[in-house]
């Protein structure tokens, strides 16, 4: 699978950080901490990829 650029950054409105992937459009997580958003976000890209190839 590509390596996706990967954006973590904390949201105070959120009180919580969010992670990102800015190639795959709507594709990002939430976590208590960067390392669990990050987890989130990379279960979420495989999801994200599945759901592309299957509508093409």
């Amino acid at each position: 699978m590509k390596d996706y650029h990967i954006n973590i950054f904390y949201s105070p409105e959120d009180d919580e950080y969010i992670a990102d992937i800015p190639d795959l459009k709507y594709c990002s997580a939430s976590g208590a901490t960067p390392e669990e958003a990050l987890h989130e976000v990379l279960l979420a890209k495989t999801l994200w990829v599945e759901a592309a190839a299957e509508i093409g």
